[in-house]
Protein backbone atom coordinates (compact mmCIF):
# COMPACT_ATOMS: atom_id res chain seq x y z
CA UNK A 1 0.00 0.00 0.00
CA UNK A 2 3.08 2.39 0.60
CA UNK A 3 3.93 2.60 -3.63
CA UNK A 4 0.25 2.83 -4.32
CA UNK A 5 -0.35 6.20 -6.79
CA UNK A 6 -3.66 7.82 -5.15
CA UNK A 7 -6.17 9.31 -7.60
CA UNK A 8 -6.71 12.57 -6.64
CA UNK A 9 -9.94 14.75 -6.95
CA UNK A 10 -11.28 16.96 -9.35
CA UNK A 11 -11.40 20.09 -6.96
CA UNK A 12 -8.03 20.40 -5.52
CA UNK A 13 -9.42 22.60 -2.66
CA UNK A 14 -11.26 19.38 -1.25
CA UNK A 15 -8.05 17.29 -1.46
CA UNK A 16 -7.04 18.22 2.05
CA UNK A 17 -10.07 18.10 4.38
CA UNK A 18 -10.53 14.70 1.96
CA UNK A 19 -7.24 13.40 3.55
CA UNK A 20 -8.38 14.46 7.07
CA UNK A 21 -11.89 13.09 7.30
CA UNK A 22 -10.87 9.11 6.09
CA UNK A 23 -7.83 9.82 8.81
CA UNK A 24 -10.54 10.57 11.44
CA UNK A 25 -12.75 7.83 10.02
CA UNK A 26 -10.38 4.99 9.70
CA UNK A 27 -10.39 2.11 7.58
CA UNK A 28 -13.04 1.06 5.43
CA UNK A 29 -15.22 4.09 6.22
CA UNK A 30 -14.32 6.16 2.97
CA UNK A 31 -17.26 8.50 1.17
CA UNK A 32 -17.83 9.48 -2.30
CA UNK A 33 -15.25 11.58 -3.35
CA UNK A 34 -12.52 9.84 -1.16
CA UNK A 35 -8.81 9.45 -2.68
CA UNK A 36 -8.68 5.27 -3.07
CA UNK A 37 -5.54 3.66 -4.25
CA UNK A 38 -5.28 2.18 -7.54
CA UNK A 39 -4.20 -1.36 -5.41
CA UNK A 40 -7.59 -0.90 -3.83
CA UNK A 41 -9.44 -0.23 -7.33
CA UNK A 42 -8.33 -3.53 -8.42
CA UNK A 43 -9.75 -5.36 -5.60
CA UNK A 44 -13.14 -3.61 -5.96
CA UNK A 45 -15.80 -6.26 -7.15
CA UNK A 46 -17.84 -5.06 -9.07
CA UNK A 47 -21.33 -6.93 -8.88
CA UNK A 48 -22.40 -8.96 -11.90
CA UNK A 49 -25.31 -8.29 -13.12
CA UNK A 50 -28.41 -11.00 -12.46
CA UNK A 51 -29.42 -13.09 -15.77
CA UNK A 52 -32.30 -12.23 -16.85
CA UNK A 53 -34.57 -15.26 -17.01
CA UNK A 54 -37.61 -16.39 -19.47
CA UNK A 55 -41.27 -15.21 -18.39
CA UNK A 56 -42.55 -18.53 -16.89
CA UNK A 57 -46.24 -19.84 -18.61
CA UNK A 58 -49.09 -18.71 -16.08
CA UNK A 59 -49.66 -21.38 -13.40
CA UNK A 60 -53.15 -21.59 -15.28
CA UNK A 61 -51.70 -23.04 -18.59
CA UNK A 62 -50.06 -25.63 -16.63
CA UNK A 63 -52.94 -27.57 -14.72
CA UNK A 64 -54.90 -26.46 -17.97
CA UNK A 65 -52.82 -29.01 -20.02
CA UNK A 66 -52.54 -31.62 -17.32
CA UNK A 67 -56.20 -31.67 -17.02
CA UNK A 68 -57.03 -32.19 -20.64
CA UNK A 69 -54.08 -34.73 -20.95
CA UNK A 70 -55.46 -36.84 -18.15
CA UNK A 71 -58.80 -36.64 -19.84
CA UNK A 72 -57.48 -37.94 -23.02
CA UNK A 73 -55.65 -40.47 -21.73
CA UNK A 74 -58.71 -41.60 -19.38
CA UNK A 75 -60.87 -41.85 -22.58
CA UNK A 76 -58.37 -43.91 -24.57
CA UNK A 77 -57.60 -46.58 -21.99
CA UNK A 78 -61.44 -46.44 -21.19
CA UNK A 79 -61.93 -47.26 -25.07
CA UNK A 80 -58.93 -49.74 -24.97
CA UNK A 81 -61.20 -51.63 -22.42
CA UNK A 82 -64.44 -51.10 -23.84
CA UNK A 83 -62.96 -52.76 -27.68
CA UNK A 84 -61.05 -55.73 -25.80
CA UNK A 85 -63.79 -56.47 -22.97
CA UNK A 86 -61.45 -56.07 -19.99
CA UNK A 87 -64.22 -54.45 -17.69
CA UNK A 88 -66.26 -55.81 -15.00
CA UNK A 89 -70.04 -56.82 -15.09
CA UNK A 90 -72.01 -58.33 -12.05
CA UNK A 91 -74.62 -60.97 -12.14
CA UNK A 92 -77.14 -58.93 -12.99
CA UNK A 93 -75.62 -57.16 -16.05
CA UNK A 94 -74.41 -53.98 -14.19
CA UNK A 95 -71.69 -51.89 -15.76
CA UNK A 96 -70.45 -49.63 -13.16
CA UNK A 97 -67.82 -47.76 -15.22
CA UNK A 98 -69.70 -47.58 -18.21
CA UNK A 99 -72.79 -46.07 -16.30
CA UNK A 100 -70.39 -43.49 -14.06
CA UNK A 101 -68.41 -42.44 -17.50
CA UNK A 102 -71.27 -42.38 -19.95
CA UNK A 103 -74.74 -43.14 -18.51
CA UNK A 104 -74.06 -40.68 -15.96
CA UNK A 105 -72.48 -38.18 -17.85
CA UNK A 106 -75.64 -38.17 -20.48
CA UNK A 107 -78.00 -37.91 -17.91
CA UNK A 108 -76.54 -35.45 -15.67
CA UNK A 109 -77.20 -32.42 -18.24
CA UNK A 110 -80.26 -33.37 -18.20
CA UNK A 111 -81.18 -33.20 -14.28
CA UNK A 112 -79.18 -30.27 -13.42
CA UNK A 113 -79.60 -28.03 -16.44
CA UNK A 114 -83.29 -28.52 -18.01
CA UNK A 115 -85.32 -30.08 -15.29
CA UNK A 116 -83.51 -28.25 -12.36
CA UNK A 117 -83.23 -31.24 -10.05
CA UNK A 118 -83.76 -29.85 -6.76
CA UNK A 119 -82.78 -32.48 -3.69
CA UNK A 120 -84.13 -32.87 -0.23
CA UNK A 121 -83.37 -35.14 2.67
CA UNK A 122 -80.43 -36.90 1.15
CA UNK A 123 -79.08 -37.57 4.57
CA UNK A 124 -81.78 -40.41 5.20
CA UNK A 125 -80.17 -42.49 2.54
CA UNK A 126 -77.88 -44.78 4.71
CA UNK A 127 -74.42 -44.41 4.10
CA UNK A 128 -73.92 -47.87 3.71
CA UNK A 129 -75.85 -51.50 3.75
CA UNK A 130 -78.86 -51.90 1.54
CA UNK A 131 -82.01 -49.89 1.54
CA UNK A 132 -85.50 -49.87 -0.62
CA UNK A 133 -86.50 -46.40 -1.70
CA UNK A 134 -89.81 -46.50 -2.59
CA UNK A 135 -91.11 -43.28 -4.78
CA UNK A 136 -93.86 -41.80 -7.00
CA UNK A 137 -94.32 -42.56 -10.27
CA UNK A 138 -95.51 -40.25 -13.13
CA UNK A 139 -95.08 -38.72 -16.38
CA UNK A 140 -95.85 -40.84 -19.25
CA UNK A 141 -92.31 -41.99 -20.00
CA UNK A 142 -89.91 -43.18 -17.01
CA UNK A 143 -87.70 -39.90 -16.42
CA UNK A 144 -88.45 -39.63 -13.16
CA UNK A 145 -86.32 -43.45 -12.32
CA UNK A 146 -83.45 -41.82 -14.57
CA UNK A 147 -83.08 -38.49 -12.65
CA UNK A 148 -83.91 -40.47 -9.17
CA UNK A 149 -81.01 -42.73 -9.95
CA UNK A 150 -78.80 -39.23 -10.93
CA UNK A 151 -79.78 -37.36 -7.69
CA UNK A 152 -78.75 -40.38 -5.28
CA UNK A 153 -75.17 -40.74 -7.38
CA UNK A 154 -74.39 -37.34 -7.45
CA UNK A 155 -75.85 -35.84 -3.83
CA UNK A 156 -75.12 -38.76 -2.00
CA UNK A 157 -71.58 -38.32 0.16
CA UNK A 158 -71.01 -41.95 -0.63
CA UNK A 159 -71.88 -41.44 -4.30
CA UNK A 160 -73.73 -44.33 -3.86
CA UNK A 161 -75.73 -46.40 -7.25
CA UNK A 162 -79.32 -46.63 -7.18
CA UNK A 163 -80.91 -49.99 -9.19
CA UNK A 164 -84.16 -49.60 -10.11
CA UNK A 165 -86.68 -52.37 -10.25
CA UNK A 166 -88.36 -52.12 -13.66
CA UNK A 167 -91.38 -53.59 -15.89
CA UNK A 168 -91.25 -56.18 -17.74
CA UNK A 169 -91.49 -54.26 -21.15
CA UNK A 170 -88.10 -52.37 -20.50
CA UNK A 171 -86.29 -55.83 -20.87
CA UNK A 172 -88.55 -56.72 -24.47
CA UNK A 173 -87.85 -53.45 -26.03
CA UNK A 174 -84.64 -53.69 -28.36
CA UNK A 175 -81.32 -51.16 -26.89
CA UNK A 176 -83.62 -50.15 -24.28
CA UNK A 177 -83.18 -53.74 -22.69
CA UNK A 178 -78.97 -53.38 -22.93
CA UNK A 179 -79.12 -50.02 -22.03
CA UNK A 180 -81.25 -50.66 -18.96
CA UNK A 181 -79.19 -53.59 -17.56
CA UNK A 182 -75.96 -51.84 -17.87
CA UNK A 183 -77.14 -48.67 -15.53
CA UNK A 184 -78.10 -51.64 -13.08
CA UNK A 185 -81.91 -51.99 -13.50
CA UNK A 186 -82.99 -55.53 -13.19
CA UNK A 187 -86.45 -57.04 -13.66
CA UNK A 188 -89.45 -55.78 -10.85
CA UNK A 189 -89.69 -59.38 -9.08
CA UNK A 190 -88.81 -60.05 -5.62
CA UNK A 191 -86.31 -62.72 -6.02
CA UNK A 192 -84.05 -59.93 -7.54
CA UNK A 193 -84.72 -57.11 -5.43
CA UNK A 194 -83.80 -59.30 -2.32
CA UNK A 195 -80.42 -60.50 -3.17
CA UNK A 196 -79.73 -56.44 -4.14
CA UNK A 197 -80.72 -55.51 -0.26
CA UNK A 198 -78.95 -58.69 0.91
CA UNK A 199 -75.56 -58.08 -0.78
CA UNK A 200 -75.97 -53.80 0.04
CA UNK A 201 -77.14 -52.12 -2.63
CA UNK A 202 -79.68 -49.31 -3.08
CA UNK A 203 -82.85 -50.70 -4.44
CA UNK A 204 -85.43 -48.18 -6.02
CA UNK A 205 -88.87 -49.16 -6.88
CA UNK A 206 -91.69 -47.64 -7.68
CA UNK A 207 -95.27 -49.70 -6.77
CA UNK A 208 -97.55 -47.59 -9.01
CA UNK A 209 -96.15 -48.97 -12.49
CA UNK A 210 -98.23 -48.23 -15.65
CA UNK A 211 -101.14 -46.86 -13.82
CA UNK A 212 -98.91 -43.55 -12.16
CA UNK A 213 -96.98 -43.24 -15.26
CA UNK A 214 -100.00 -43.64 -17.65
CA UNK A 215 -102.82 -41.62 -15.58
CA UNK A 216 -104.64 -38.51 -17.36
CA UNK A 217 -103.18 -34.93 -16.60
CA UNK A 218 -106.47 -34.79 -14.20
CA UNK A 219 -105.19 -37.10 -12.09
CA UNK A 220 -101.40 -35.49 -11.50
CA UNK A 221 -99.98 -35.94 -7.94
CA UNK A 222 -102.62 -38.40 -7.10
CA UNK A 223 -101.34 -41.72 -5.79
CA UNK A 224 -102.80 -44.76 -7.57
CA UNK A 225 -103.06 -48.09 -5.87
CA UNK A 226 -99.63 -49.97 -4.49
CA UNK A 227 -100.69 -53.31 -5.45
CA UNK A 228 -99.81 -55.61 -2.97
CA UNK A 229 -97.41 -54.80 -0.82
CA UNK A 230 -94.78 -57.33 -2.39
CA UNK A 231 -91.79 -54.52 -1.67
CA UNK A 232 -92.62 -54.62 1.99
CA UNK A 233 -92.52 -58.17 2.08
CA UNK A 234 -89.43 -57.86 0.37
CA UNK A 235 -87.71 -55.15 2.75
CA UNK A 236 -89.03 -57.54 5.93
CA UNK A 237 -87.42 -60.62 4.72
CA UNK A 238 -83.66 -58.57 4.16
CA UNK A 239 -84.45 -56.58 7.05
CA UNK A 240 -83.53 -53.39 5.15
CA UNK A 241 -85.39 -49.72 5.63
CA UNK A 242 -87.99 -48.56 3.43
CA UNK A 243 -87.29 -44.82 2.49
CA UNK A 244 -90.07 -42.68 1.02
CA UNK A 245 -89.39 -40.77 -1.92
CA UNK A 246 -91.60 -38.25 -3.29
CA UNK A 247 -91.12 -35.93 -7.13
CA UNK A 248 -92.85 -33.24 -7.95
CA UNK A 249 -92.14 -31.80 -11.51
CA UNK A 250 -92.12 -35.21 -13.64
CA UNK A 251 -95.99 -35.04 -14.01
CA UNK A 252 -96.16 -31.69 -16.17
CA UNK A 253 -93.12 -32.91 -18.87
CA UNK A 254 -95.62 -34.62 -20.87
CA UNK A 255 -99.39 -33.48 -19.93
CA UNK A 256 -101.20 -36.73 -21.14
CA UNK A 257 -104.62 -35.63 -22.06
CA UNK A 258 -105.89 -38.45 -23.87
CA UNK A 259 -104.96 -42.36 -24.61
CA UNK A 260 -105.11 -43.71 -27.84
CA UNK A 261 -106.08 -47.75 -26.78
CA UNK A 262 -106.42 -49.63 -29.45
CA UNK A 263 -102.95 -48.55 -31.22
CA UNK A 264 -101.77 -49.47 -27.48
CA UNK A 265 -102.77 -52.91 -28.12
CA UNK A 266 -101.81 -53.25 -31.81
CA UNK A 267 -98.29 -51.90 -30.35
CA UNK A 268 -98.14 -53.92 -27.74
CA UNK A 269 -97.96 -50.69 -25.14
CA UNK A 270 -100.20 -50.54 -21.85
CA UNK A 271 -101.13 -47.29 -23.27
CA UNK A 272 -100.59 -44.80 -26.17
CA UNK A 273 -100.21 -41.08 -24.98
CA UNK A 274 -101.74 -37.85 -26.63
CA UNK A 275 -100.18 -34.66 -25.31
CA UNK A 276 -100.52 -30.94 -26.37
CA UNK A 277 -97.73 -31.85 -28.61
CA UNK A 278 -97.65 -35.55 -29.47
CA UNK A 279 -98.22 -37.02 -31.71
CA UNK A 280 -98.94 -33.56 -33.38
CA UNK A 281 -95.57 -32.44 -33.91
CA UNK A 282 -93.94 -35.64 -34.53
CA UNK A 283 -90.27 -36.30 -33.31
CA UNK A 284 -90.52 -32.33 -31.95
CA UNK A 285 -93.64 -33.33 -29.94
CA UNK A 286 -91.51 -35.78 -27.88
CA UNK A 287 -89.60 -33.12 -26.15
CA UNK A 288 -90.49 -32.79 -22.57
CA UNK A 289 -91.12 -29.45 -21.31
CA UNK A 290 -88.68 -27.87 -19.28
CA UNK A 291 -90.29 -28.10 -15.74
CA UNK A 292 -88.87 -27.61 -12.46
CA UNK A 293 -87.91 -30.55 -10.52
CA UNK A 294 -87.76 -31.59 -6.47
CA UNK A 295 -87.01 -34.85 -5.26
CA UNK A 296 -87.56 -35.26 -1.40
CA UNK A 297 -86.53 -38.55 0.41
CA UNK A 298 -88.07 -39.25 3.51
CA UNK A 299 -87.39 -40.30 7.02
CA UNK A 300 -86.91 -43.94 6.75
CA UNK A 301 -88.52 -46.96 8.36
CA UNK A 302 -87.12 -49.88 9.79
CA UNK A 303 -87.60 -52.78 9.19
CA UNK A 304 -85.17 -54.89 10.90
CA UNK A 305 -87.23 -55.26 14.27
CA UNK A 306 -89.86 -57.78 13.22
CA UNK A 307 -89.46 -61.24 13.54
CA UNK A 308 -88.82 -63.65 10.50
CA UNK A 309 -92.04 -64.65 9.76
CA UNK A 310 -93.78 -60.82 9.78
CA UNK A 311 -93.34 -61.43 5.89
CA UNK A 312 -95.99 -63.53 5.60
CA UNK A 313 -98.04 -61.34 7.73
CA UNK A 314 -100.92 -59.53 5.70
CA UNK A 315 -102.18 -56.80 7.74
CA UNK A 316 -98.78 -56.07 8.99
CA UNK A 317 -97.80 -55.96 5.34
CA UNK A 318 -100.80 -54.01 4.78
CA UNK A 319 -100.02 -51.33 6.92
CA UNK A 320 -96.66 -50.50 6.14
CA UNK A 321 -97.60 -50.37 2.66
CA UNK A 322 -100.11 -47.74 3.61
CA UNK A 323 -97.82 -45.55 5.81
CA UNK A 324 -95.44 -45.57 2.85
CA UNK A 325 -97.83 -44.54 0.57
CA UNK A 326 -99.57 -42.21 3.36
CA UNK A 327 -96.29 -39.99 3.78
CA UNK A 328 -95.19 -39.95 -0.08
CA UNK A 329 -98.93 -38.32 -0.81
CA UNK A 330 -98.51 -36.48 2.28
CA UNK A 331 -95.54 -34.93 0.89
CA UNK A 332 -95.93 -34.43 -2.82
CA UNK A 333 -99.00 -31.86 -1.03
CA UNK A 334 -96.74 -30.46 1.07
CA UNK A 335 -94.20 -29.81 -2.29
CA UNK A 336 -96.52 -28.44 -4.40
CA UNK A 337 -97.99 -25.75 -1.64
CA UNK A 338 -94.46 -24.88 -1.53
CA UNK A 339 -93.79 -24.60 -5.13
CA UNK A 340 -93.85 -21.11 -6.76
CA UNK A 341 -94.01 -22.28 -10.21
CA UNK A 342 -94.46 -25.13 -12.50
CA UNK A 343 -90.97 -24.05 -14.51
CA UNK A 344 -89.12 -21.76 -11.94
Amino acid sequence: MADAKVIPFDDDRSRGAAGKGAARRGRGARRAGDPVAVGEVRSLQVPEPEPVSEPEPEEAEVPARGGWDRKIAGGLAFLRRRITGDYDVDEFGYDEELTDQVLMSLLRPVAEKYFRVEVKGIENIPSDGGALIVSNHSGTLPLDGLMMQVAVHDNHPASRHLRLLAADLVFMLPVVNELARKAGHTLACAEDAQRLLESGELVGVMPEGFKGIGKPFSERYKLQRFGRGGFVSTALRAGTPIVPCSIVGAEEIYPMVGNAKTLARLLGFPYFPITPTFPWLGPLGAVPLPTKWTIQFGEPIPTDGYPPEAAEDPMLMFNLTDQVREQIQHTLYKLLVQRRSVFF
